[in-house]
């Protein structure tokens, strides 16, 4: 049915789970929708338009699992929201969580690493890797909502430049300029 990458494994809908109750919990979400939504946010992550069409699966599986329909347009609603390159506004403050969370997961030690498997998964270079960082996960920590986590992603920002930062150099040669 579908393919799950590695990067966007059980692993880390895991982690974006963990981290999507944690905000939730401190910025008073409904924790129920939230968890829903982090659990199916990436089902369909290798296909184009991935998160429409998570959010479809999330309406068929919900419908059969006998939730209403309010219940499960609020967790479509935080899939289709939750995606960087989806470019649509969350609405909610359980979309926003949950767009938090995975942003959250993109960013510091876990990011890097992560930034790598894709990088593996679709043969990119080091230099297009390094690209990456510049065309998105050192834009993230600016993309939050909520205050919680704004105040997670400064430590992990902050290892994510710094690691941005050493690389560079490292391909600039500059330790062997000076």
């Amino acid at each position: 049915m579908f393919r799950i990458f590695v990067a966007h494994g059980d692993d880390h809908v895991l982690r974006v789970l963990e981290i999507a109750r944690f905000i939730a919990l401190k910025e008073g979400a409904d924790i129920e929708i939230v968890s829903k939504a982090a659990l199916l946010h990436d089902s369909f992550r290798n296909e184009e338009k991935h998160a429409l069409k998570a959010a479809d699966f999330a309406r068929k599986v919900l419908r059969e699992e006998g939730y209403g329909e309010e219940f499960i347009e609020a967790v479509a609603h935080a899939i289709e929201a939750h995606s960087f390159s989806g470019k649509m506004e969350p609405r909610t403050l359980e979309a926003k969580v949950l767009s938090d969370a995975d942003k959250l997961d993109a960013i510091g030690a876990m990011g890097v690493a992560r930034a790598f498997i894709v990088a593996g998964e679709k043969g990119r270079s080091i230099e297009e890797t390094v690209k990456h960082f510049e065309e998105k996960l050192l834009k993230l920590k600016d993309l939050l909502y909520t205050d919680t986590a704004k105040k997670l992603a400064e430590k992990r920002h902050e290892f994510l430049k710094k690691f941005y930062e050493e690389i560079k150099r490292d391909l600039e040669f500059e330790d062997l300029r000076n």
